[in-house]
């Protein structure tokens, strides 16, 4: 199998590295030769973050260059569009369209763009966009963004239900389990 490649971009504090995790765990348990990268950039709270998760036959290295991702999962909708040269012509977008304001826009030295999901398709992306947030916080958590996307992704995925379940289980602290199962409920069945 060829190398696949997922970019889980995002802002600091967000939950994009127990993302990557739970893919990485999820892969791993599927046979696959799995590369999650560290977390790059600011991962303080508010500022971009980029991580990589890489699965095949045998996989080289955790780093995804331009044009070479098969998905990329976004916390926010400008983080998508930033990120948008590294995906593939056919590639997948999933995204919150949760916005978040960057530090030029609080400033007042930006303005944030508008129709960020018809730009991304008119640029040619396919792009899967969803309010993560209300399902989070319908879930119970607003802080449970990050497993409604992974639930939004197992769409794109051909891996049994089960294997999910059993990868949050072992991710997931067992306190969280069930808000967090919701949660991917909600992603996957919206």
């Amino acid at each position: 199998m060829e190398t696949k490649n997922i970019m889980i971009v995002g802002v600091g504090g967000q939950g994009s590295l127990l993302a990557s995790k739970l893919l990485g765990h999820l892969l791993m348990e599927q046979g696959y030769d799995v590369k999650v990268s560290e977390v790059h950039g600011m991962s303080q709270r508010g500022g971009s973050v980029v991580t990589y998760v890489r699965y095949g036959d045998k996989v080289a290295s955790p780093v995804i260059d331009k044009g070479e991702a098969d998905y990329i999962v976004s916390f926010e909708l400008l983080e998508a569009a930033r990120w948008l040269s590294y995906l593939k012509p056919d590639g997948q977008i999933v995204t919150s369209t949760q916005q978040i304001d960057p530090m030029p826009v609080i400033t007042g030295a930006a303005v944030y763009p508008e129709n960020l999901v018809e730009k991304m398709r008119a640029a040619g992306a396919k792009v899967d966009a969803l309010d993560c947030l209300a399902l989070a916080e319908q879930a119970g958590s607003s802080k449970a963004v990050n497993i409604v996307l992974m639930g939004r992704l197992s769409h794109y995925f051909d891996l049994p239900e089960e294997a999910w379940q059993k990868s949050l289980e072992a991710m997931v602290p067992p306190k969280f389990l069930e808000l967090n199962k919701k949660a991917f409920a909600l992603g996957k069945n919206a």
